[in-house]
C-alpha cells in the first residue's frame, strides 16, 4: 500500500493577452510558489481576484497545482 504526502501548493493565474499574429489567443500565465497547503477554493479565489485586479490583462482562469510525493508503507 501507499500514501502521498502534500508537498507544496501552487496557484497560477492565467491572463488573456489578445490575440498573436496567428490568430489564436496568447495567455499570459503568473504564478505564485510557496501558498499555504491548507489554503482554501474560496481564498485562493479572493486572492486571485485581487491580484487580477491590478493587472492589465482580463483574468480568464485560475489553477491550483498541488504536488504530492507518494511512498510505499
Amino acid at each position: 500500500m501507499a500514501t502521498q504526502v502534500k508537498t507544496r501548493t501552487q496557484l497560477q493565474l492565467m491572463f488573456d493577452a489578445g490575440i498573436g499574429e496567428d490568430g489564436k489567443n496568447i495567455i499570459k500565465r503568473r504564478s505564485f510558489n510557496q501558498v499555504k497547503m491548507d489554503t482554501t477554493a474560496d481564498q485562493l479565489y479572493a486572492v486571485s481576484d485581487a491580484l487580477a485586479s491590478l493587472q492589465e490583462h482580463a483574468l480568464v482562469n485560475i489553477v491550483r497545482n498541488d504536488s504530492f510525493d507518494v511512498n510505499e508503507l
